[in-house]
């Protein structure tokens, strides 16, 4: 679900039925892929994997808290790995799962990084304030989309190279702090 709707988009704009949904659903998405990353969460990122017959083992450049017995969302780490999975073996810088390999493959590196996701005890579109930025953020993607010049906003008229730039996110800063993600705060 996403943490706008397209009920709460289309009434912020005001533009009634003049848009489809799946237009406005976009939009809701593109919200959220901004967002999402930057929100604490149970998320870590292998950066290698290697296969012994059909266990999988994905490695890690950081300690991860995962464990024996759990169950967690891999994605981008080939179709072999993708997909829910229950841990077999950890370390403190990898973990192993069943794949469906038949071969064994030595360690090699994923690039760009894959995703690998436990369970996750929030939900963010219950949190007023971080729905609220998302909406903030949406309607932002929508003003750049569909204004005239860029949806500038000053006296000369001459497009914004701002609306879609870091500032996007500096805007919500103060809704999402409570939030944030420290591995998202690099720099």
């Amino acid at each position: 679900m996403s943490l706008c709707t397209v009920a709460e988009l289309r009434s912020t704009l005001g533009v009634g039925t003049l848009y489809a949904d799946a237009t406005l659903q976009e939009v809701c998405d593109a919200s959220d892929a901004v967002l999402l990353p930057m929100l604490w969460a149970n998320t870590q990122y292998p950066v290698a994997h290697g296969n012994t017959g059909t266990v999988g083992t994905l490695y890690f450049d950081v300690p991860v808290n995962f464990y024996v017995g759990q169950s967690v969302v891999i994605a981008n780490c080939g179709t072999k790995y993708n997909g829910t999975k229950t841990i077999t073996a950890a370390t403190d810088y990898s973990f192993s799962v069943t794949t469906t390999h038949t071969s064994d493959t030595v360690r090699h590196p994923i690039t760009p990084y894959g995703i690998v996701t436990g369970e996750s005890y929030i939900d963010w579109t219950a949190d007023a304030a971080i729905q609220n930025a998302a909406l903030m953020i949406a309607v932002e993607i929508w003003q750049a989309r569909t204004a005239t010049l860029g949806g500038a906003n000053v006296a000369d008229f001459q497009p914004s190279p701002w609306r879609m730039s870091a500032n996007l996110l500096a805007k919500v800063r103060g809704l999402t702090a409570h939030a944030l993600s420290p591995n998202s705060q690099v720099g």
